[in-house]
């Protein structure tokens, strides 16, 4: 049983990305290509050892090297996407980026032969069968596992209006479902999924994590799918709550914003700060909200009292931190928007290639 500890968080403010892509053919669409990209013809470079399947033939992670300084997260995210498109390319396959892919049909698609996807679709079964989601997930460094627990509590209501920000996924299955990130609503029907519980310390979740694999609950400490969490075996505090982009600026943003929010909650620990108990309702509204409605959004104020805009959190972000990636983000067209504009304007083989990357 393969359980981390707390000697894993060691390193503070490093960097780790993972993108969730789709393998489309030369039309945009989603088609299995793992078994060639992943297996047979595995990537040498900066992607050796650094790509990965999902739960359909059609789906593809990539995993950053360690980035050591957050100012060479939009080099490198560059670089790890230029390799793949390449290496698919080489292969006859092109690659495309959201949160859903609008023509991923997921009772056409192949699922993976991988043993772990196996037995999470035989225990889980339709929820994982339908599964077709691509998020962003952003690691970032922490020295000490209980400052990282205290960050991953303080984390979760920043993440509503993360997620709204990100909303990139209005279509599923070729339908519009009023939604402006379906993926997170559909990922969300997976057990151990959404805003996870308030942790006391690092001790009270590595007692949870161990007992609900020791309970077969889960197979391992991976299938813990929320939010955000500590993660026990690489020391790092996980952010799982963005869709995936298709234009690597949003990516980077993301990223830049994480790290910056990271450290700004690591110094108020060191400051001996209280931390605050928003009710596990509370965040589960504003998430909501984030889903339904995108950049429209407003969000409950963890001491329940009052409501902010999605502008209003931006501004309030962008003077306390010094980071000017929010307001780029929400001063550009949403990727909801964008995928709604195109399919009204152009139709759905103009909506699939504009998730592709060049």
């Amino acid at each position: 049983m393969e359980l981390g500890s707390a000697d894993a968080f060691d390193r503070m403010g490093t960097l780790g990305v993972e993108e969730e892509f789709y393998i489309v053919d030369e039309r945009g669409r989603p088609t299995s290509g793992t078994d060639e990209l992943v297996y047979g013809n595995p990537p040498s470079g900066i992607l050796e050892d650094r790509i990965d399947h999902e739960l359909f033939k059609c789906t593809i992670e990539t995993q950053t090297p360690l980035i050591e300084d957050v100012d060479a997260a939009d080099e490198t995210i560059r670089a790890v996407r230029e390799a793949l498109v390449e290496h698919a390319a080489e292969h006859g396959y092109r690659i495309a980026a959201a949160g859903l892919h609008p023509e991923a049909k997921w009772r056409e698609l192949e699922h993976a032969t991988k043993p772990r996807y196996r037995s999470q679709l035989d225990r889980i079964q339709y929820p994982q069968h339908r599964n077709t989601t691509s998020g962003l997930h952003v690691h970032v460094g922490v020295d000490d596992a209980d400052k990282a627990t205290w960050i991953a509590n303080e984390l979760r209501w920043y993440l509503p209006p993360v997620l709204a920000l990100s909303a990139n996924s209005p279509f599923w299955c070729g339908f519009d479902t009023g939604l402006s990130s379906a993926r997170a609503k559909i990922f969300e029907a997976l057990p151990n999924t959404g805003m996870p519980t308030h942790f006391e310390d690092f001790e009270a979740y590595r007692r949870f994590e161990r007992r609900m694999v020791e309970l077969g609950s889960i197979e391992d400490r991976g299938e813990l799918w929320y939010d955000v969490r500590p993660h026990t075996g690489h020391g790092t505090v996980e952010v799982r709550t963005p869709d995936a982009q298709t234009d690597p600026d949003r990516t980077v943003a993301f990223i830049e914003y994480v790290h910056a929010l990271v450290e700004d909650l690591a110094a108020r620990y060191e400051d001996g700060e209280s931390g605050t108990d928003v009710r596990r309702e509370v965040l589960d509204a504003n998430k909501w909200h984030a889903i339904r409605h995108g950049r429209d959004a407003a969000f409950i104020t963890p001491d329940a009292a009052d409501t902010v805009t999605l502008d209003e959190f931006v501004a309030a972000e962008t003077y306390r931190l010094g980071n000017r990636g929010l307001r780029r983000l929400l001063d550009a067209e949403s990727g909801a928007a964008r995928q709604r504009r195109t399919r009204t304007d152009a139709g759905i083989d103009a909506l699939c290639e504009s998730l592709c990357l060049d």
